[in-house]
Order: C-alpha cells, then sequence, then structure tokens
C-alpha cells in the first residue's frame, strides 16, 4: 500500500482516507465480519483515468457475457444426452411442395412432370458386358428411380434371354423354361422361380419406357461416342490405383475440373460380374474410381454396386439433380406425355384386342424363319400366314389412331405444363403389393392391415377419363 501511495503521489494524485469493512467466512462457510477496522489509503485517479477504466470494464463485460451464453448454448442437452443442432436457415423452396394424391387432377403429368425437371442428362451410366440379365434388369430399374435418363448398354444381352417364352403369354407356366445366363436350362426351376425371374423382366421393361439406351457393339465404339460428346469417363475399379469416391480424395482432382468434385459430363462405367471393366476401358478412362468398402468383403453384387456409386456421386454433387436442358427436357415431355395417354385410351377389351394381335404376328415371324430355313410347314401354320398381312394392317391401324388420340389428348400440355409433383412417393390408396395370390395368402397374417395389401379403392382422377375428355374435346373443336 505504500509503494501505491508513493506512487500515485509522485503523479500528482489526491488520496483520501477511507475505512473498509472486510468480510471473511469462516470455517462453516458463514459470512463473518472481521471484528477489526483499517485505514487504507485509497488511490483516486483523474478523470481521464475514470473514463478510461470504464471503457474498459465495459468492454470485458460484455465479452463474458457473450462467452457465457455461447457456453450454455453448448450445453444445454435433450433427454437422451444430446446437445440440439445447429439451426438450419429456412430455405424458401423453388416450388410449392406437392404429394402424391388420389385425389388430385392431372395426377400422371403431374408426376411425369416432376420426373422430367428431376432427370439428369450430365452423368451417363455405362454397363460393359453385363452377364447376368438379373443385374441388367436391376440396374435399369435403379438408376431409372435416381433420375438418370441415358444408359449405355456395351455388348448387351436380350433382357428375356433367360426366358425361353414370357410367362403372361404362355398357355401353361410349365411351357415356360428358365435359363441361366450362362446358357443351361435350369431344369427344376420352380414355377416361383420362374414368376420371379419374369417379374424382374417385367420390372426393366417399364423402366425402359422412361429411359434412353443406347447399344454398341463393342467398347471402343462406346468410348468414340463419349468423347465425341465432351463426356469424362470415370470407371469403376478395385484396383488400388482408383480414386476413393470421397470429397477429400475427389478434391484432389477438382481443379481439373474447373473446381467441381464431379466433372460437368461424366460417364461411370461398371464392368462384368466376373472381372470388372475391360483393361480397354481402364487406359480410356480419365479417372479410375472406387466406393470405400468396410469389411473382409472387397467387391459388391453389380446391380449393388451400382445403385451406391450412382447414388454417392448424387450426393457428392446435387447438381447432377435436373442436370439437362430445356429443349431435351421439351423433347421428354412430348414423348412421355403421349405415352401416358396412349396406355389409358384404349379399352379393357381394345387392350387385349391389340395384344392379340401382336402375339399372331409374332407367331407369324416364327413361321417365316421356318420357312425360310426350308422346312415344311402344317397346313393349319400356311393359313395362319395367309391371315398375316390383314392383321398387320389391323394392327397398324390401332396403332395409328391411337398416336393421333395421344398428341391430341396433350398437345397443350407439352408446351404449358402443370405444376410437377415434387415428392414422388404413391398415396397409400395407390400402392401394390406386386405378388402372385399364393403369395399374398401365404403371408396374409403378417401382412394384414398393411397399405400395399389393403387393395384401397380411390378415386380415379387423370387417368382413362381424363384423356378421354380430352380427345373428345380437341375432336369437337375441330
Amino acid at each position: 500500500q505504500q509503494n501505491a501511495t508513493d506512487s500515485n503521489a509522485r503523479h500528482h494524485h489526491t488520496t483520501h482516507p477511507t475505512a473498509l469493512k472486510f468480510h471473511e467466512w469462516d470455517t462453516l462457510g458463514r459470512d463473518t465480519p472481521l471484528t477489526r477496522h483499517t485505514d487504507y489509503r485509497i488511490t483516486m485517479p483523474s478523470s481521464q483515468g475514470i473514463q478510461s477504466f470504464l471503457a474498459g470494464a465495459t468492454c470485458s463485460a460484455a465479452l463474458i457475457y457473450l462467452y457465457q451464453k455461447a457456453l450454455k448454448s453448448q450445453t444445454q442437452y435433450n433427454q437422451n444426452g444430446v446437445p440440439p443442432p445447429l439451426p438450419l436457415p429456412v430455405l424458401q423452396p423453388a416450388t410449392e411442395k406437392m404429394m402424391d394424391s388420389c385425389a388430385l387432377d392431372q395426377r400422371m403429368i403431374r408426376k411425369a412432370e416432376g420426373a422430367i425437371l428431376n432427370r439428369t442428362s450430365r452423368l451417363i451410366v455405362v454397363v460393359e458386358r453385363c452377364t447376368n440379365d438379373h443385374n441388367y434388369s436391376a440396374i435399369l430399374r435403379t438408376v431409372e428411380a435416381l433420375g438418370v435418363q441415358h444408359v449405355y448398354i456395351i455388348a448387351p444381352q436380350c433382357i428375356q434371354s433367360t426366358l425361353t417364352n414370357h410367362v403372361d403369354e404362355a398357355d401353361d407356366i410349365k411351357d415356360v423354361e428358365l435359363k441361366r445366363s450362362s446358357g443351361p436350362v435350369v431344369k427344376r426351376a420352380s414355377e416361383s422361380e420362374k414368376r420371379d425371374r419374369a417379374m424382374h423382366h417385367l420390372y426393366a421393361r417399364k423402366a425402359t419406357e422412361w429411359l434412353t439406351v443406347t447399344d454398341f457393339e463393342d467398347t471402343k465404339a462406346c468410348i468414340d461416342a463419349l468423347r465425341k460428346d465432351n463426356y469424362q469417363i470415370w470407371a469403376t475399379d478395385l484396383g488400388q490405383v482408383a480414386t476413393c469416391l470421397t470429397e477429400e480424395e475427389l478434391g484432389i482432382h477438382a481443379e481439373e475440373n474447373g473446381g467441381r468434385l464431379i466433372p460437368e459430363k461424366v460417364a461411370i462405367v461398371f464392368g462384368t460380374e466376373a472381372v470388372g471393366c475391360t483393361t480397354e476401358m481402364l487406359n480410356a478412362a480419365d479417372l479410375r474410381v472406387y466406393l470405400p468398402l468396410r469389411g473382409f468383403a472387397d467387391s459388391l453384387n453389380l446391380s449393388v454396386a451400382t445403385s451406391l456409386v450412382v447414388h454417392q456421386l448424387f450426393v457428392l454433387d446435387p447438381t447432377l439433380v435436373g442436370g439437362m436442358s430445356e429443349d431435351e427436357r421439351k423433347q421428354l415431355r412430348k414423348a412421355w406425355y403421349s405415352k401416358l395417354a396412349s396406355q389409358r385410351l384404349l379399352s379393357s377389351r381394345d387392350k387385349k384386342h391389340r395384344v392379340k394381335l401382336t402375339t399372331y404376328l409374332q407367331a407369324c415371324e416364327l413361321l417365316d424363319k421356318k420357312k425360310l430355313a426350308g422346312e415344311r410347314l402344317e397346313e393349319d401354320e400356311l393359313k395362319k400366314l395367309d391371315k398375316k398381312a390383314a392383321k398387320q394392317a389391323e394392327l397398324d391401324a390401332i396403332e395409328s389412331k391411337l398416336a393421333v388420340d395421344s398428341y391430341l389428348a396433350v398437345k397443350d400440355l407439352v408446351d404449358n405444363p402443370p405444376a410437377p409433383i415434387t415428392d414422388m412417393r404413391r398415396a397409400d390408396e395407390h400402392r401394390t403389393c406386386y405378388v402372385g395370390k399364393n403369395t399374398k395368402n401365404i403371408h396374409g397374417d403378417a401382412w394384414k392391415d398393411m397399405p400395399a395389401t389393403a387393395n384401397q379403392q380411390g378415386k380415379q382422377m387423370a387417368t382413362a377419363s381424363f384423356f378421354r375428355q380430352r380427345v373428345a374435346s380437341q375432336n369437337s373443336d375441330e
């Protein structure tokens, strides 16, 4: 105290005697005043010093307050002991959210528009020499669901190659042969196995209705086409020189892609089930990539690998979603809207007659091949061939009228599409269990009261009646 007093005296500060009463804590934690008083000389600073002191104190108090507030927010845990997530910014959606509903007008057109707006042509999936038709159909179904529009198939396998007849067209399921992808017939294939394989083929055929699938006879032709359209080629590869599909490792190559993790236009290549991509494709690739695995198995089923890799690409670069020019979107609208109309304009009776005509003409094609091969035809087979031209003309007339009516039903919608469905999940009323009656009966108790087995009857909006009314309206206007 004496040193402080002497120092302040040298700086010409005034001092005043002040009696201070101190408190201390006794051994029981009680606040006990000291019994003695002591006179101290307290140094009083000048007015300028007081202002400086107050400014510093205010700043310190503010910092302490902010620190304590931040600390408090970080230590507020929920009932499970997990700190609350940081608040996310409120983002305004580009379009109003619209769920699928059985009461929604123009439902199928709105759903098609939702799919078109999310389609990408920046990413092409290339399948090189797939030898298993189950994988082939699964890949087509998956990439369509994820929003990829273009699929390139090198040395394609016939989608129906492992069934010698369509299950639905066969008079008896026993007449259908199930074959392995390598060629031999599965001699003891059950009816359930045949129907399951047919269902996979059905899914693939339905998926290709909404895909642009391009076939190539060999790898070189595919590579040349990709180079011509300025696509970078990424080949999946399990070799140790491949780059992992993570943000960290792809970031090393981002500078080459203009700062992007994923190039503006990229083709991702998947090779055959047994050995992967060919050496020719690997040597042509701009980058070899792989998906990180963490178990003893160092590879995946081809269709599973395709699903995971394509999904990972969309995660790494969300701008892939909807990466398509407006001109291409308009072309898809013309094709898709008309297709949706054509599937609904015919009555059930007309559809069955159309199938019979198609089946008749397919049988005639087989008879023509037998005839060209020099085989002798039976009398009833020759009579069938005599009717071929008439049946073909009848089918052509149906197809021609259907094409015209389909165009009339949707022509104004192509240029002025309705607001899209933004969530592609079906309403419960439209969910269906795609299995046979016997399978439903076997699992009846376990599956009861589930949306997919409830067979709910929803309102029929924007389906056959919608398109038929539009055709009638267009014809009356003309």
